[in-house]
């Protein structure tokens, strides 16, 4: 009893201390018991099959519990996977989570040493892959002497990439698909829609042009020549369409990137 009374406060403490031990302990395996995850939707997948998603989240045995998932994935940016800018998880129930994917916004795609080579709206090369998306669009005319995989493409004019994904965001959005987009040696822009040829310019009031372009390409269908929009603004709405044959032969239409036969490093 005289123990008792000198280390009362050791005591109370120790107990304290065991107490919440086991209220964690309990509490540890009462989430490993009851949130185990038994079913996963995935949704904003495009490049990558829920499957495929499945597997990049599912890493470790703690993965499998819901808990521990939604807590690894918050707030969390995605740098080693390719076409992934950030993935969240949400509970929809103990044993139920939904795995939402934000891909990054792909600007466009070169054809390089018979490989597409993937590259974001900064002009990194995110991906090389054998085969092309049908909503990446082909990109053509810029000149760079070598290609590094997650690296910038290493042209003279960084902000071309930010036109490209302004190109590619309003095609989308006006449901427009160019089979290529082109730009020649002074970065003046063309869009391609089978043998029809359209003349951007140097890329000013682009919206405007685009917007135009959804009322003018159903016209010229099965057309071949050149729809020229270089200096169409809203307070100019001076538009010409020059029918040919064939499409001028010196953008090189058949042929990949310049020096494309450039190794790849």
């Amino acid at each position: 009893m005289r123990f008792v009374r000198l280390h009362k406060s050791l005591i109370i403490i120790g107990s304290t201390l065991l107490l919440l031990a086991g209220g964690l302990l309990y509490g540890l395996m009462y989430v490993l018991d009851n949130y185990t995850i038994t079913h996963i939707y995935v949704d904003g997948n495009k490049h990558y099959t829920s499957e495929e998603i499945i597997d990049i989240v599912q890493t470790s045995p703690l993965s499998g519990n819901s808990l521990f998932l939604s807590f690894q994935y918050r707030n969390k940016a995605i740098t080693d996977i390719p076409f992934v800018e950030r993935i969240d998880v949400d509970i929809v129930s103990r044993d139920t989570v939904r795995v939402h994917v934000y891909e990054k916004a792909l600007a466009g795609v070169i054809r390089y040493l018979g490989r597409y080579m993937y590259f974001d709206r900064d002009g990194i090369v995110v991906e090389s892959a054998s085969l092309m998306y049908d909503d990446v669009p082909l990109v053509m005319g810029l000149d760079f002497d070598h290609v590094v995989l997650y690296e910038k493409l290493p042209v003279e004019k960084d902000e071309v990439f930010g036109e490209i994904l302004d190109i590619t965001q309003l095609l989308n959005k006006y449901q427009l698909k160019a089979d290529r987009i082109y730009f020649d040696a002074d970065y003046r822009i063309y869009l391609y829609f089978g043998q029809t040829e359209i003349s951007l310019g140097d890329g000013t009031d682009i919206d405007e042009k685009v917007i135009q372009l959804q009322y003018i390409l159903p016209d010229l269908e099965g057309k071949s020549g050149v729809l020229r929009l270089d200096d169409y603004s809203a307070a100019n709405n001076h538009i010409t369409f020059e029918e040919r044959k064939t499409l001028r032969e010196d953008n090189n239409l058949t042929e990949s990137v310049k020096a494309e036969d450039a190794p790849v490093e």
